[in-house]
């Protein structure tokens, strides 16, 4: 369950089942590991993971974790972003971590053990009304969310926005299976899906081709890339492609990267 709002400055920890939740105010720190003497017990955790495998500490708007393994890296997952994430390195101390909603991941052997991090929301400055003289701003990347080149867009980025680990660069037929019956995507065909997907690479967002030159499904895989990186794609887009189980093998059968 999403924590929208919490009563003080502070971050809840919450490991593999809700019973095990803890608080901690503002300047708080707490340890995780596989010993049952930290603060935060990794159950499951195998002999991969430290006993005292590091610490996270709350602060005013943000939290801090530390790495205390002499040779794993930890992974911390957005779990609403799309595929974003950070890495601490092996004795990395009190790196700071942005996410509002986080998930640590620590490596095993068997497999990996992870707990969550609720923080507090991030304060944000209102719009100003003033606009000061000269050229105005331009848009960086000037997208119409109601244009088919945009339907065609989300329905490449859905795997990755369902599932951040996904490999899955959808190929042009998988989209046209996925848009169909799709508000807004009458008349498309194979052909308009490449152009959309064409257009949309060297017009919109402008993504350069790689040096020296990769897979074919590079154009694909480059605007999934981009348009999760800066949220051009989000979630709440995923309405315009109907409901999720018109989709045809979001994660299998098409063309990782």
């Amino acid at each position: 369950m999403r924590s929208t709002a919490l009563p003080w400055r502070g971050i809840v920890v919450q490991a593999d089942a809700p019973s095990r939740t803890l608080e901690l105010p503002v300047g708080a720190t707490a340890r995780f590991g596989r010993d049952a003497g930290a603060d935060i017990v990794l159950a499951g955790a195998d002999a991969g993971v430290s006993r005292l495998a590091g610490t996270v500490t709350a602060t005013e708007d943000h939290w801090l974790l530390t790495n205390l393994s002499h040779r794993s890296t930890y992974v911390v997952e957005n779990p609403e972003g799309g595929g974003e994430f950070v890495k601490a390195a092996p004795l990395r101390l009190d790196m700071p971590v942005p996410f509002e909603f986080a998930r640590v991941v620590v490596p095993g052997t068997v497999r990996p053990a992870a707990f969550l991090v609720f923080a507090p929301q991030h304060a944000y400055a209102e719009r100003s009304a003033h606009q000061p003289a000269g050229d105005p701003t331009r848009t960086a990347f000037p997208l119409d969310e109601n244009a088919k080149y945009f339907l065609v867009l989300v329905a490449l980025c859905e795997p990755r926005l369902r599932d951040t680990t996904s490999p899955v660069v959808r190929t042009v037929p998988e989209i046209l299976d996925r848009l169909a019956g799709a508000p807004g995507a009458a008349g498309l065909t194979r052909t308009s899906v490449n152009f959309h997907i064409d257009y949309l690479a060297r017009v919109k967002l402008r993504v350069k081709p790689p040096a020296p030159a990769g897979k074919a499904d590079w154009q694909r895989a480059a605007l999934i890339s981009l348009a999760l990186r800066f949220d051009l794609v989000r979630p709440e887009h995923l309405a315009l492609l109907g409901p999720a189980g018109a989709q045809v093998r979001a994660g299998a059968g098409s063309t990782a990267r």
